[in-house]
């Protein structure tokens, strides 16, 4: 097994001695999440986008959007925090503003940041649970849409503020919508994570149901590869 720091050592043990509570969004949604009401419209030609969101380990929220069609690729890194503390070592302590997040490249012409978003909140990750996803505790695994321009914040508030009034959640939304300062990333041991290590305890029970949840609620949206 390919080492990695202890501290997340402890929590792939304590992932697969706490499967009952596998961070996904589905357990806590009492109904599934409508589409943005306001979202970007589809591009007519191809092209790159990017977004970053964060919302618990990045080994699951990576292996979620790698399977969502449109995306050219997805990138564990570092959000919220200054270029000299983005070591997983130290954001680990949790003091060091950064969030853990994923940089999501994505066509325009073939999806929107609006579906990106439905997929985060829908399959990703719990947006009602407070600086914590599942096992994993802390600021660092809070829940954040960091935008990169006008456009992105107006549709990620208008979202939220949508799923709110619906109370299609059992509890209201944790998610902050912050500027994107920059994006940093991760050690490329904590990379395609999930699909190198799919028998792993913490990515059976934590991240595999994500993929699964999104293949069965998104099937037009899922991609195998």
């Amino acid at each position: 097994m390919t080492a990695y720091p202890s501290i997340r050592a402890a929590l792939v043990l304590l992932g697969s001695l706490l499967a009952t509570t596998a961070c996904n969004a589905k357990a806590g949604t009492a109904a599934p999440l409508p589409a943005p009401v306001l979202d970007a419209p589809r591009a007519a030609t191809s092209g790159q986008q990017t977004a970053v969101v964060a919302g618990g380990c990045f080994w699951g929220i990576q292996a979620v959007f790698q399977h969502v069609k449109g995306v050219i690729s997805a990138t564990s890194g570092y959000s919220g925090g200054s270029a000299k503390t983005a070591e997983y070592e130290i954001v680990s302590t949790g003091e060091t503003g950064h969030a853990e997040s994923v940089e999501i490249v994505y066509d325009p012409s073939g999806i929107t940041y609006g579906e990106l978003l439905w997929v985060f909140f829908s399959v990703a990750h719990d947006p009602t649970q407070l600086n914590r996803q599942g096992p994993d505790e802390g600021t660092q695994y809070r829940s954040s849409i960091f935008y990169a321009n006008d456009e992105q914040e107006r549709i990620a508030e208008a979202y939220i503020a949508q799923l709110d009034k619906a109370r299609v959640l059992p509890r209201p939304l944790v998610t902050k919508v912050v500027p994107l300062q920059a994006f940093y990333p991760a050690e490329a041991y904590h990379q395609n994570y999930a699909a190198l290590h799919p028998s792993q305890p913490y990515i059976m029970y934590n991240d595999a149901p994500k993929v699964e949840h999104l293949r069965q609620e998104f099937p037009d949206l899922y991609t195998g590869k």
